[in-house]
């Protein structure tokens, strides 16, 4: 069995009453509704929030500085020059 965690809710009287007619027309209860409410909303928001969104031109620009060389600079050359010489246990 799942553990069941609990969450309380205080909401003003025109809010209950706008959850409670959406409840019953969906013919459910008003905490079964809020639940499916919010899951739908935060997986919404979740995989909205897992992509990038970028413009066709953005998109080749950055292909192309994955696909092409790498330089390093001088801070990183002299960075991993003194990488090189840490002793390592």
């Amino acid at each position: 069995m799942s553990a069941v965690a609990r969450f309380d809710l205080k909401m003003d009287v025109e809010e209950k009453e706008l959850v409670s007619r959406a409840a019953a027309l969906v013919g459910t209860t008003m905490a079964a509704f809020v639940r499916a409410s919010a899951k739908e909303k935060a997986r919404e928001l979740l995989d909205r929030e897992s992509r990038v969104t970028m413009s066709a031109r953005d998109f080749q620009a950055f292909t192309m500085a994955l696909n092409g060389t790498f330089t390093p600079n001088a801070a990183l050359q002299h960075a991993l020059s003194l990488a090189q010489k840490v002793k390592r246990a």
